[in-house]
């Protein structure tokens, strides 16, 4: 807790809907001097937003919908195009913005990737939105979307060019923020950008000590075979990496003594895993491996693709 912050009364001004409280509290200021400040808080639980994108074609799925607030505030129609998005109720973010999803897009998606959370308007609302993109294809379509009738959603299903989202956003006909900053978060990593014309970074996950029973030979061929899967990959174009070239020049560096030791079960998976966030995808390659099942378990996880041969990947011309 902040030691410059006492709070000395918390009033409930309306619990009709959400809770819109009125705190009264003591700030210590700059000079160490104390003041009484009296806020206004609404609390109408975290939530969650995706976009739903499909790289091969370049459309976005978004949605359309009459909202009040804006009504009540200069937008003559009360319509506003969104990315779906709904309050978590319980539920954790990961499953609630599949839920949402479904509901409301009609997509069934499953390997979501959470980008960032953020207040939205931290001035009077304690809301944290959770915000997810995720890849859908026609395939994943399980009814029309639209929303609950028992909630009153009306919900129109819009699927649109990204390069016209992007310009929507320009030209003011999108107006929702989270949108917007989901909209610009695909731009800037290039989610839509065809994989073809685009580098990969690829991590190559394959056995390391699996099957060697640590003959140090062994180990030796899988780690050349896994380099040697790397040079492929980087004649396509792409930027290969291996959990390896990270994590053994540290395990030397921490002072591991022999494999399997403290800082090595700390240190060597570990390293692989964090190295997943910075890819685009894993390429696993080789047979049993625990610790690589486990590489492509946590991709997937972060919605990353995962290629199971070399030709999956595409050429760079």
């Amino acid at each position: 807790m902040n030691p410059r912050i006492r709070i000395e009364k918390e009033e409930i001004l309306s619990d009709n809907w959400y809770v819109l409280k009125k705190m009264t509290f003591r700030y210590q200021r700059g000079d160490g001097t104390w003041e009484t400040q009296v806020r206004e808080a609404y609390d109408r639980g975290n939530g969650a937003a995706i976009l739903l994108y499909d790289a091969k074609r370049g459309t976005v799925v978004l949605t359309r919908q009459f909202r009040m607030p804006t009504y009540m505030n200069g937008n003559a129609s009360g319509m506003l195009i969104e990315a779906c998005a709904g309050l978590l109720d319980g539920q954790n973010p990961d499953d609630c913005i599949r839920r949402e999803a479904e509901e409301e897009t009609g997509y069934r998606v499953t390997n979501v990737r959470k980008l960032r959370e953020a207040y939205m308007s931290p001035g009077s609302v304690t809301e944290i939105l959770h915000l997810y993109a995720a890849e859908y294809d026609p395939q994943m379509r399980t009814g029309g979307g639209g929303g609950l009738e028992e909630e009153q959603e009306h919900i129109e299903v819009l699927e649109l060019p990204f390069a016209r989202a992007l310009a929507m956003v320009d030209s003011g006909e999108i107006r929702d923020a989270k949108t917007i900053m989901l909209l610009q978060q695909a731009q800037l990593e290039g989610l839509l950008t065809p994989p073809a014309r685009r580098r990969l970074q690829i991590l190559v996950a394959g056995p390391y000590r699996s099957g060697t029973g640590d003959d140090p030979e062994r180990i030796e061929a899988n780690l050349r075979a896994m380099n040697e899967t790397a040079l492929r990959v980087y004649e396509l174009g792409h930027l290969p990496v291996l959990g390896e070239w990270l994590a053994l020049p540290l395990l030397e560096t921490a002072g591991s003594r022999h494999m399997g030791d403290e800082v090595w079960e700390r240190m060597f998976h570990p390293s692989a895993i964090r190295l997943i966030s910075c890819c685009d995808g894993v390429l696993r390659i080789g047979g049993p491996s625990a610790g690589a099942d486990e590489m492509v378990r946590a991709a997937e996880a972060a919605g990353k693709r995962v290629y199971r041969s070399i030709g999956e990947l595409p050429e760079l011309q």
